[in-house]
């Protein structure tokens, strides 16, 4: 059953990557980048050794158990893109409880990220371990370990399953992984505040309290190489079998427990800002943006995204010594207005094979300038107002409040270049998004590359124009953000202008590009 489920993930990757040279090259990129991870953890796990032993074990116990967390939370943000992680597909196979669990177990371990997890963990027997007793007690902590990442990933994604399905689900996930961005970076923001701290005594409070976890069983068994480690092994490896029958029940449940994502139906509402959107296509392309900014998931996470990474900018620049400057409210606002103006970069993509509807109603490129100005139209009624807090909350934690107008005003300017380069991406990098499965994924399997291209192709070029704009008043000349906003209407209108002959051309590759079942 192993070698079977084994055979099946590698024919499911094969099959995946045939015929379609984008998803090759993104395949292409994800296995040197598992490469090059592999081999620079295992380089710095193991030059842990270079550290004290006990700072060394610290270390170990900390990178262990983020390990096991990462593997818990990572299999959650991509469910839907990867088939092998959703137990009701092979609900119909003639299959007991037991040899599905082997089989997605050894599907788990299977791929290139599994492999480079798997040599980072062993890096850590060199780092940990004092002998030889170490070095053997340490190969069966690192298989253990890898097998407790493996069963605790299954755990929660059996078990979340169902309400992964669901769009309140995956709301509740979006808003709960954000919020485990942001307390990854509180460490960071207390000391760039200035609050007392010593690095050798936080990460020695954090292994005494990490030490009797799973995880911290395993480093301290490759560290001690003696009959303590031996018995830690065996606790790990209960916690193991315990996790393993757990996923056996978890997933008994799971295969006969009715699909609430598809139960019930909704009732469509008006909303009440439609009385105040313009008549004819222009408002029905703003009320659909809404209900999708409103509904969809992804969209939530994006604006989420642009507010916490902004919210981490803030305060930390606000935590320097050095006095403050026009930058430190202009900085925080413009990289929000960038991190969400960088969605409109695959406008097209989340509408999928409905996209098929505008195209055969679109008459002229000027139908398709009119449908972009409602993309856009729809995204500034949500960042204008989010930019000018942003803008007034950075202003006041730099000490100067008279700073949030250039610094609102230079946001939206670059929020307005930002939308016609999306848009120009948008007619030539067009590529599918998964169908409401995952909240955080950018592009459907395999088309990764497509979206780093596109994304990272948006990145340079609104740097590129919004720099004359933008710089200035980052270097303290206020009064160029009163030229902010006309420039980036300018460059709004032009972008829309020039997808819009662009793209009238090129509808059916568009259509095509946005519809691939991935």
């Amino acid at each position: 059953m192993t070698t079977l489920f084994v055979r099946l993930k590698l024919r499911l990757i094969l099959g995946n990557l045939r015929g379609d040279v984008a998803k090759q090259v993104g395949f292409i990129f994800s296995v040197l980048a598992a490469i090059g991870c592999a081999l620079g953890g295992f380089t710095l796990f193991s030059l842990v050794r270079l550290a004290a032993p006990d700072t060394a074990l610290n270390v170990g116990i900390v990178l262990f158990t983020a390990f096991t967390v990462g593997w818990v939370l990572v299999p959650l943000m991509i469910f839907g893109v990867d088939e092998t992680l959703d137990p009701s597909r092979l609900a119909l196979f003639p299959l007991t409880t037991r040899q599905l669990t082997v089989g997605m177990f050894a599907a788990s371990a299977t791929g290139p990220w599994p492999l480079a997890s798997l040599v980072v963990l062993a890096g850590g027997v060199v780092g940990l371990a004092g002998g030889v007793g170490g070095v053997l007690i340490g190969l069966v902590a690192v298989v253990l370990q890898f097998a407790l990442c493996l069963v605790a990933s299954r755990v929660v994604t059996t078990a979340l399953s169902g309400a992964l399905r669901s769009r309140r689900g995956r709301d509740v996930l979006a808003v709960a992984a954000v919020g485990v961005v942001l307390l990854s970076q509180l460490p960071n923001l207390l000391l760039n505040r200035g609050l007392p701290g010593d690095l050798s005594t936080l990460l020695s409070s954090t292994g005494e309290v990490l030490r009797w976890a799973p995880p911290g069983l395993a480093a301290h068994a490759i560290a001690d190489g003696g009959l303590v480690g031996v018995a830690e092994l065996v606790v790990l490896a209960g916690v193991v079998a315990l996790l393993a029958w757990l996923w056996i029940v978890v997933l008994r449940r799971a295969l006969v427990t009715p699909d609430a994502s598809n139960q019930g139906g909704g009732t469509v509402r008006r909303s009440w800002i439609d009385r105040f959107l313009p008549q004819g296509q222009l408002g029905g392309v703003v009320a659909k943006e809404l209900k999708y900014a409103r509904r969809e998931p992804r969209g939530r996470v994006a604006w989420l995204t642009a507010v916490v990474v902004s919210g981490i900018i803030m305060f930390t620049l606000s935590g320097n010594a050095g006095p403050a400057g026009l930058y430190s409210a202009a900085g925080p606002a413009c990289l929000a207005a960038l991190l969400i103006g960088i969605q409109a970069c695959n406008s097209f993509g989340i509408d999928g094979r409905s996209l098929w509807m505008n195209a055969v109603a679109f008459s002229s490129d000027r139908d398709l300038r009119t449908d972009l100005a409602g993309r856009h139209l729809a995204m500034a009624v949500i960042a204008v107002p989010v930019l000018g807090v942003i803008s007034v909350a950075a202003a006041l934690l730099a000490g100067n409040a008279a700073w949030a107008v250039p610094a609102a005003l230079t946001a939206w300017g670059l929020l307005g270049v930002a939308l016609g380069v999306g848009a120009v991406a948008s007619v030539i990098l067009p590529y599918t998004m998964p169908e409401r499965l995952n909240a955080f994924s950018g592009a459907a399997p395999g088309q990764g590359a497509l979206a780093f291209a596109s994304s990272s192709l948006g990145f340079l070029m609104t740097g590129t124009l919004a720099l004359p704009i933008v710089l200035p008043v980052l270097l303290g000349i206020a009064w160029v953000g009163v030229l902010a906003v006309p420039y980036g209407l300018l460059v709004a209108w032009a972008g829309r202008k020039v997808a819009g002959m662009v793209g009238f051309a090129r509808l059916p590759s568009i259509l095509a590009a946005v519809s691939r079942t991935g």
